[in-house]
């Protein structure tokens, strides 16, 4: 076996240096004038003002037509818990189509509810009352069966769970 040839040659080559130049230092005539500072940002100002909202889809979440829905959702109680059926969970989906048609999906907290026969009921006539609402569907399901972490913070704090 033989040696290799290159021991002790370094690996890397250095480059020794005396001096290096100085970075330019800032001079008080190279700083922007105030005068032209304050125009700049007045440009940027005046643009960002002139910037008119994006008009939400009514249709879609934060639009006008499905926070009505949304409302309208929570003025319906549960008739055992004193909670809505929006924070207690129940709902598991809220679908506007673009010509204004509501689906609504959504549970019960048991399928022996005693209010399972007219709740859905319950929840198509308010929802179509909605102004603009040109129809409501509302689909049960079962699955995933309603748990007590559907809540939402304010229905756990109402019922003493928090």
């Amino acid at each position: 076996m033989s040696a290799p040839e290159n021991i002790g040659e370094p690996k890397f080559k250095v480059e020794e240096v005396d001096s290096v130049a100085p970075p330019p230092r800032a001079r008080v005539e190279d700083a922007e004038a105030p005068a032209d500072k304050l125009g700049r940002k007045r440009d940027y100002l005046a643009g960002f003002l002139e910037e008119k909202p994006v008009a939400a889809d009514p249709t879609a979440p934060g639009g006008d037509l499905y926070e009505a829905v949304i409302a309208a959702l929570k003025d319906i109680f549960d008739p055992e818990i004193p909670v809505n059926i929006y924070d207690l969970g129940l709902i598991y989906g809220v679908e506007v189509d673009e010509d204004c048609g509501v689906m609504v999906s959504m549970t019960l907290t048991t399928p022996h509810c005693p209010v399972a026969e007219s709740m859905p009921g319950e929840v198509e006539l308010r929802v179509s009352a909605v102004p603009g609402v040109r129809d409501a569907e509302v689909h049960l399901v079962w699955d995933p069966p309603w748990d007590p972490g559907k809540m939402s913070d304010e229905a756990r704090l109402e019922l003493g769970m928090l």
